[in-house]
């Protein structure tokens, strides 16, 4: 490659690049998924285009978006709440094997009957098309936030349900007849066991690591956890497990973990999965050939509506009877399943193999996805407002905490950012009341910076920071956390670290029996004087 011909491969790709990120922008005005944009720019750049740029290798297709596969599982996983998605574990598990069975089984139903695809070609499709994408799903309900139950439920299965759809996708594209029912449901259990032991075992070895090694640069800790994530999915596919489950449970201790430099790794993480998103999308527009999906349009509209309209309901129902949930938040769930990259990309595997009529799978996969996410992305916040689902407005936001250890120091800087619906607002530093050996140093208010006094009042969006030693460090962070979700009075009424936990070190007992005496004496103590009734 000549240096003339590097030149203008790196303009080009800077280009699309610079379309992308003002698609996001539209994406986020129009409530429409980014995915379809992005799937826009790499069809305009691809065959019948304006670009007329030639591109069918689909094995090359196939590598580049299960890497950048890992990468969105990974950010996925990052951003995981584990208080979210404990109490969804046992839903998201069923949804993630039982409903994936009952959408298999409905969607490849039609599309033999209806459509007239062969059975292994109907099974990959409804095989493909079973796995939802939580990238689709949360774009556009930026503007109408779910209560955590569901958002949980909808975020552990789109994690965990590409894993088993991966395996019968694999299976059914695999030559030679298609294994019986029962061996695919043992290989799935067999990988998904595999998957998550190895996922939890380095997710927990890597977060233990990053806490307990200080690394000599800041800009560090973001390569090394998604190194270890990374990491995760490599030891799981070459233990012949799930690598998509070890990667996204890897991803989810390491994100809930106090790890050093959070948010940095955070935006980090998140900007990958930006770059990840963006190139798969334009190398699948680049993939297909429009004049080509002409004939496959209505074969894929009657396919897509019964997976939306019969196939996922009927999952979602199924998996759900065991759980106490309205009716109207299993109708939501329902219409929240959302087709994004993974089927895509997952059409791709039947083409490498050369399975006949690949081709028209990868076509009428293609329209079902940009179809039905062009109908169910701008009418899932309508549906969420018509079904009264929301969080309560006046519900606290996560307090935003950084960590950045001070080695020679024996202590920790922590920088605490006041988000706009946090209880923290109004509480005074004194009624902090942090643990011995932390301190509030420094309040950032408005651009101006200033040391607090134990009478100031904190306000929205202040950032402090917080000065603990080694042995106190967590108990402040908890300290934190708990005003944030409870306010001044967080201890006495209840509430702890994790909004449900009492501190007891919280509650000052013999300093209450003073204080009764001096009130019951006339003393200092009685309104008016000092400021110890706080």
């Amino acid at each position: 490659m000549t240096v003339h011909t590097l030149n203008e491969l790196l303009l080009a790709c800077s280009l699309v690049l610079l379309v992308a990120v003002a698609a996001v922008r539209i994406s986020s005005r129009s409530g429409l998924p980014s995915l379809l944009l992005y799937l826009g720019i790499g069809i305009v750049l691809g065959q019948d285009g304006l670009f007329d740029v030639k591109f069918d290798n689909a094995e090359l297709t196939q590598v580049i978006g299960y890497a950048a596969l890992v990468v969105i599982l990974a950010e996925g996983g990052l951003g995981t709440k584990w208080k979210e998605v404990r109490p969804a574990l046992p839903a998201a598990a069923l949804l993630s094997t039982v409903g994936v069975g009952v959408s298999v089984g409905v969607t490849a139903s039609a599309a033999h009957y209806l459509v007239g695809l062969e059975w292994r070609q109907a099974l990959i499709i409804g095989a493909v098309v079973s796995s939802t994408d939580a990238a689709a799903v949360f774009s556009v309900l930026r503007k109408v936030p779910l209560p955590s139950r569901i958002t949980g439920v909808l975020e552990a299965e789109s994690g965990f349900n590409d894993a088993p759809v991966v395996i019968l996708v694999v299976a059914f594209s695999a030559v030679g007849p298609v294994e019986h029912w029962y061996v695919l449901i043992g290989e799935i259990a067999l990988e998904l066991a595999i998957g998550a032991a190895i996922g939890l075992a380095v997710g927990w070895l890597g977060s233990f690591g990053l806490r307990h090694v200080a690394l000599p640069a800041s800009g560090l800790y973001p390569i090394a956890v998604m190194a270890i994530a990374v990491s995760a999915y490599a030891a799981g596919a070459m233990a012949h497990g799930s690598g998509f489950l070890a990667v996204y449970l890897a991803a989810m201790i390491l994100g809930n973990s106090k790890l050093p430099h959070w948010p940095a790794t955070r935006g980090f993480a998140d900007g990958l999965g930006w770059l990840a998103q963006i190139g798969m999308f334009v190398l699948l527009g680049l993939l297909v050939t429009p004049h080509d999906l002409i004939d496959d349009f209505w074969p894929a509209v009657v396919v897509g509506l019964v997976l939306t309209a019969v196939a996922r309901p009927l999952s979602v129902f199924i998996s759900l009877a065991p759980f106490r949930l309205p009716r109207r938040e299993k109708a939501l769930m329902s219409w929240a399943g959302l087709r994004g990259a993974v089927p895509i990309i997952l059409a791709t595997i039947p083409m490498v193999s050369g399975i006949e009529g690949s081709t028209r799978v990868f076509n009428i996969v293609f329209v079902l996805v940009i179809v039905y996410t062009l109908i169910q992305g701008p009418t899932l916040p309508w549906l969420a407002r018509a079904l009264r689902i929301g969080d309560d407005p006046s519900e606290a936001s996560d307090l935003g905490i950084e960590s950045a250890p001070l080695e020679r120091l024996r202590g920790h800087l922590l920088s605490v950012a006041i988000p706009g619906k946090s209880k923290m607002h109004g509480v005074e530093v004194g009624e902090l009341r942090l643990p011995s050996g932390a301190a509030v140093t420094l309040v950032v208010r408005d651009g101006t910076s200033f040391v607090p006094a134990p009478s100031t009042v904190l306000r929205r969006g202040d950032e402090l920071l917080v000065v603990a030693t080694d042995p106190v460090r967590d108990a402040a962070e908890a300290r934190l956390r708990a005003v944030a979700e409870g306010g001044k009075l967080a201890g006495w009424l209840g509430t702890g670290a994790q909004g449900g936990k009492d501190i007891a070190p919280l509650v000052d007992v013999p300093h209450v029996m003073k204080l009764a005496k001096k009130l019951g004496k006339g003393g200092e103590g009685r309104p008016g004087g000092t400021k110890a009734h706080h």
